[in-house]
């Protein structure tokens, strides 16, 4: 279950936080990362400077106003940031006191002595009992337990860890709600899980992606032109026979470099990641997310991803001459003691289908166990014995089997299980064939559809299985993937992904076992599940909390949102410094230039009311447009051109009129009010 995001962005616990760490970052070592709001903060204070000592002509109420707007733009900047950060800080409060109260019963010799879950090094070895708080993450090297998973993953249904196989890795905080297991430690203090979603939630350790640098590249760029064209100004100015004050130099450049994006691109970036961990999604870099935007190929492991994981009975097939239910009882009987997950449901499937709730084994019974060498399992009544297992083993048992008819109509059975991707399991009573069992992967549900939906946004699906391709192939078409890679090693996994690479498509695995951790550091998008183990979760840059592997559509989705909501702000952003600078320049140096009156057409006051109207209006603007950065824009999967044809219908002509309806209104205001 996904955390919701309906919170309101602006609560009061948001807020009040968020304005505090909004002055703190007013810090300049924290203020030069996002250099043109340094920039602006740079002039903020010269104008500062200027409003005790300078005179140049302009009254110190104007001035006053100048500096007033100049450092509130620097302000909602930083207020911004502070308010994307301050909503994963809850989460990591409530998180760190899970981690604070943290106790381990570390086992020495033959008993456990209890010390702090900070004393706790990679390789100690802990006890976990039934109502434990698991101390750290680990591996379960003993034992079997019910885990309840609710305080990482929102979702209350227990889940199964137990030692060996893909399914024994544990999350600190987590609970032991049945019985008790013995974990080994893989990490040592601060560095588990736990503490690097608390440092994630909290934008301490992003790091600016790729785009985001080239980004903030470009930001710089334009400041830097901006910069040298208000500079050429006052040669201009001294040519023409005036002169423009140092405040309206200031104030210009200001109105013309490309404040809004700069302002808003950090927020973007911090909430994308924050969308994700309410999602139940931990991505461990900001790179991720925007990779889940851009990926053409998704290759997903079968077993646990696909499939449910476990092989569920579905049909009983009896040989001709035997009744469907005198098959159904044999294997009910062998199936009773057999705890593994095909022999409980092979128990549950005769009982729903014939009503053998009162059938049970009778006190005389031995347990035929199931052994590597045999392949058998069953019962010995005294009375007759109940084989069940794979064919060429029960044949092998039963010498005098093997050239009957009943062998014959048999194999034929069990081959057509086989071509439709099931497993057959035989059964025979004292050396006489009763028919097969249908062991299925199961298929989960819905995903055929999720499947579907990843298709409609280009996105190719290929499942990747160790099974032979017969198995494989049925799967596949059941689940509705595009494509297969059958008998996989982790090798032919590592070379499909490279080759996907090579020709240029980026590429996503989802998976949970130790033997998709090569592949899942190798994809471009490595997600691994919560429910696999300790190095697939290593290796994978986003860990997803709920084991849903069909999540990868709403990453992608999240992926899409986040370039889409920076695209559109810093195409706003653009459209609106070049609507100001045909706004404002005009009616700021028709003195100068009494030719410029014809472009004039806001018909601003004056000059001083054309600035002061241009810095209030690029100040307002960044508030105005959080929503927006926080929530994101709502992605609707379409093509390259109509997406782009958006954008610039939307975000691009709003920027360029957004300015001239902004100012011009605040112009009005100004006026009337005898602020300039």
């Amino acid at each position: 279950m996904a955390r919701s995001e309906s919170k309101s962005l602006f609560t009061a616990d948001l807020i009040v936080p968020a304005i505090g760490d909004a002055f703190r970052k007013l810090n300049p070592k924290e203020l030069i990362r996002n250099p043109v709001m340094f920039t602006t903060a740079v002039v903020a204070t010269l104008l500062t400077v200027l409003l005790a000592v300078g005179h140049d002509g302009l009254t110190i109420g104007f001035k006053l106003q100048l500096v007033i707007w100049l450092w509130l733009t620097v302000l909602f900047g930083t207020f911004a940031e502070a308010l994307a950060e301050g909503r994963g800080k809850a989460q990591a409060a409530s998180l760190r006191a899970t981690k604070a109260e943290l106790t381990a019963k570390r086992i020495k010799g033959n008993s456990f002595e209890s010390v702090p879950a900070s004393a706790l090094r990679k390789g100690d070895v802990v006890l976990v009992q039934t109502g434990d708080l698991i101390p750290s993450d680990g591996e379960v090297i003993a034992g079997v337990a019910s885990v309840n998973e609710a305080a990482i993953t929102g979702e209350s249904a227990p889940v199964i860890r137990e030692a060996g196989g893909d399914r024994s890795a544990v999350t600190a905080g987590t609970r032991v709600i049945s019985d008790e297991i013995r974990v080994a430690v893989t990490v040592n203090p601060g560095q588990g899980f736990l503490d690097r979603m608390i440092a994630l939630v909290e934008g301490a350790e992003r790091q600016k992606t790729p785009n985001e640098i080239a980004l903030t590249l470009l930001l710089v760029g334009l400041t830097i032109i901006f910069l040298i064209a208000v500079g050429t100004i006052p040669g201009f100015a001294l040519f023409a026979g005036g002169s423009v004050p140092v405040s309206i130099l200031a104030a210009l450049l200001i109105t013309l470099i490309p404040t809004t994006i700069a302002a808003l691109l950090s927020a973007i970036g911090i909430a994308g990641m924050d969308r994700l961990v309410r999602f139940n999604v931990l991505a461990k870099s900001g790179r991720a997310v925007e990779a889940a935007g851009d990926i053409d190929v998704l290759l997903l492991d079968k077993t646990g991803t696909i499939t449910v994981g476990d092989r569920q009975a579905t049909e009983f097939r009896p040989v001709g001459g035997v009744d469907e239910a005198r098959l159904a009882e044999a294997a009910l009987l062998a199936s009773l003691a057999d705890e593994t997950p095909e022999g409980r449901s092979i128990v549950v499937l005769a009982r729903e289908m014939f009503g053998m709730r009162e059938v049970v084994l009778p006190q005389d019974a031995q347990i035929i166990p199931f052994t590597a060498q045999t392949r058998i399992s069953g019962v010995d009544t005294g009375g007759r014995v109940i084989q069940k297992g794979a064919v060429q083993a029960i044949l092998k048992a039963n010498p005098g089997a093997g050239n009957t008819a009943a062998a014959t109509e048999l194999r034929r059975i069990t081959d057509e299980i086989a071509r439709v991707g099931g497993t057959p399991l035989a059964v025979a009573v004292d050396g006489k064939l009763l028919g097969a069992i249908f062991l299925k992967d199961i298929v989960k549900a819905g995903i055929r559809e999720r499947f579907g939906e990843l298709r409609a946004m280009g996105i190719r699906t290929v499942m990747i299985t160790g099974d032979n391709p017969l198995t494989a192939a049925s799967i596949a078409a059941e689940s509705g993937v595009d494509d297969f890679l059958a008998e996989a090693t982790p090798e032919d996994k590592l070379a499909l992904i490279r080759k996907e690479q090579q020709g240029g498509r980026l590429v996503a695995m989802c998976g949970d076992g130790t033997n998709d951790a090569p592949a899942l550091a190798q994809a471009d998008v490595g997600v691994a599940m919560n429910t696999g183990t300790q190095a697939a979760r290593e290796a994978g840059n986003m860990v997803d909390l709920d084991s849903d592997p069909t999540k990868l559509i709403e990453v992608v989705g999240l992926g899409k949102q986040l370039l889409m909501t920076r695209g559109a702000l810093t195409t706003f952003s653009v459209a609106n410094d070049v609507a100001k600078y045909f706004a404002i320049i005009p009616a700021m140096f028709v003195a100068l230039y009494p030719g410029l009156g014809v472009l004039n057409v806001m018909g601003l006051a004056t000059p001083q009311s054309a600035i002061l109207s241009a810095i209030i209006f690029n100040a307002i603007i960044i508030p105005m447009l959080v929503p927006l950065a926080l929530k994101g824009v709502t992605y609707t999967p379409m093509g390259a051109g109509p997406l782009l044809a958006r954008n610039l219908a939307i975000y691009g002509l709003g920027g360029l009129i957004a300015p001239f309806v902004g100012i011009k209104l605040i112009d009005l205001a100004v006026g009337g009010l005898g602020l300039a």
